[in-house]
């Protein structure tokens, strides 16, 4: 099945995170990539820990598509791009029961990785694997492959109030 968490609140990497810790507590093989987040985000401190489930390494330094010069931000479409055909290879060999692809959908939406591509690799993999995809705007064409769909919707924040990130906390 595939989920989708989704919108502009804080918790869509939270709730799959925490999803990919109750399949590993059940004893099933996980595979987790972060699309738009380097390694310091510390629920991986743990979960790397845990039984069953594998991380990624994502890419060094990430910065807001926004931020990114031309040159930098096709350079980061290629890797996103490169990391989705490794993620495909390992599950197609490694016999991941649940894969987290945490911000793939920011990086559909924001045009680094083509949704087709995407839809492509959801629908070639064996059908057993369960998907969790998180990030902002997600397509008609992902939207109706979901079997699950939860926005999560901001109402309040401190980010607005000029309070930034904090660890352990927002990452």
């Amino acid at each position: 099945m595939i989920h989708i968490y989704h919108g502009d609140g804080k918790g869509k990497t939270t709730c799959g995170m925490g999803l990919c810790l109750r399949a590993a507590g059940a004893g099933k093989k996980v595979l987790i990539f972060q699309f738009m987040k380097d390694g310091r985000s510390s629920e991986r401190a743990a979960l790397g820990q845990v039984k069953g489930i594998t991380l990624m390494e994502g890419p060094e330094k990430v910065r807001f598509t926004g931020a990114m010069s031309p040159r930098e931000r096709d350079a980061f479409a290629a890797y996103c791009r490169e990391q989705l055909q490794v993620i495909k290879k390992r599950v197609a060999t490694e016999a991941f029961d649940l894969v987290f692809l945490d911000e793939v959908l920011y990086a559909v939406s924001k045009q680094l990785i083509p949704e087709t591509q995407l839809i492509d690799m959801l629908r070639a993999l064996p059908p057993s694997v369960e998907w969790v995809l998180t990030g902002r705007d997600p397509g008609g064409d992902l939207r109706e492959m979901a079997d699950y769909i939860s926005e999560i919707r901001k109402e309040k924040h401190p980010y607005d109030k000029g309070i930034k990130a904090r660890i352990g906390i927002e990452y």
